[in-house]
Parts: structure tokens; sequence; C-alpha cells
């Protein structure tokens, strides 16, 4: 596997990242970047583009779905909850091919991606787990978490989310790669996040 970091779009410059599998296959967690970013880095390593997992469907997270979709073909993998049409959840529900395996394991190629649901940024939201790597969406940030004011927003939710991801039986080695600002591991957010140690409540 080889990852690449993709900065999505001004203002937000949403953390997206593309993923080449062993067989060379692209996967694309949150396509935010114009969409020909994509396409260019896919082309360069030769690699046709077989699927995008959406952590959640706000419009900073998904804005090249559409586009990619009819390029490419691909899967598109989201919470069909999250697809509701709208300003801030802009995908409908047919451009969501897949809601996540009931097993809460999706296997492509060599990987595994292990589908944690964490509802409380949005209704959809979750964080995928591979390997050492911990996609966390706009659930757990460096040092905080992601808003609750939104619609469909919970603070209570939020809670129990990210008690789920502190709980996890997974070292503290693990990489946290959330959609903003910069990355972490699970350990320092375990210690010195007051959203995630129960701090704030």
């Amino acid at each position: 596997m080889k990852i690449q970091h993709i900065p999505g779009v001004a203002p937000l410059y949403t953390n997206t990242f593309l993923i080449l599998t062993d067989a060379g296959h692209g996967i694309i967690v949150d396509a935010a970047a114009a969409p020909q970013t994509y396409l260019d880095a896919l082309q360069a390593e030769q690699a046709p583009l077989t699927h995008i997992l959406l952590t959640h469907g706000h419009y900073d997270h998904v804005g090249a779905v559409a586009a990619l979709r009819k390029a490419t073909g691909c899967k598109v993998y989201m919470d069909p909850v999250d697809a509701a049409g709208n300003q801030m959840l802009p995908l409908t529900r047919d451009l969501v091919d897949e809601n996540w395996p009931a097993n809460g394991e999706l296997k492509i190629d060599e990987l595994t991606f292990k589908i944690h649901h964490t509802p409380g940024h949005t209704p959809g939201s979750v964080c995928l787990l591979c390997g050492e790597l911990l996609f966390s969406g706009d659930t757990l940030f460096s040092g905080s978490c992601g808003r609750t004011d939104f619609p469909g927003g919970s603070m209570q939710q939020m809670q129990q989310s990210l008690s789920l991801l502190a709980e996890l039986p997974i070292p503290d080695t693990v990489q946290v790669l959330p959609g903003h600002e910069s990355f972490s591991t699970l350990g320092r957010e375990r210690r010195s996040n007051p959203y995630m140690n129960g701090a704030w409540f």
C-alpha cells in the first residue's frame, strides 16, 4: 500500500487521501480536491480508481465525487443517511453505490477497512481503520473534535463516538488522519485531547 495526502480546495483544505493498493488500484478517502488532481495522480501511478470512501457527507468532503464517479465508474461508499441532497449534505442517493458492510469490514485487495460508526458531527459519520491508519473524518481532530451544531449534529452522540474511539483495542501508535488540520496519534489524543478523555463533560 502507498498513500498520498492531497489537500482539498480552498478555503477549507480538507485532508483527503489517495491510497494505492499492492494490486495497483486507487482508493480515495474523502474526495474534496479538484477532480483532475486525483486523475493526474492516478495516471502517474497507472492506477484505475475503484473506490471512494466517505467519512461523512458534508460538502467539503464530497465535492469531487460526482465527477470522479462519472469519469471512472468507481464505487462510492457512504452511510446513505448522509445523502440528503441539500446544501450541507449535497450527495443524493443515486451517487452513493454502497452502504458500509453489515459486518463492519470492507476488504479491497490486500486491505481491510474496519468501519466504526461515529455519529455526532453528522448522523452518518464513520471512522475508517486500515492497519495503523485511522481516517477520522470530522469526528476526531488533533486536540479537538468535530462541530455538533450543524443540522443532524449531536453532542451526546459525539461523546459516545469519542468514547468508542478511546476504548478501541488498538495501539496508541495508530496514526490519526483527520478531515482537517494536523495529523496525530491515537495515544496522544487519548492522553491530551479533552474531548476524548472525558474532561469536557
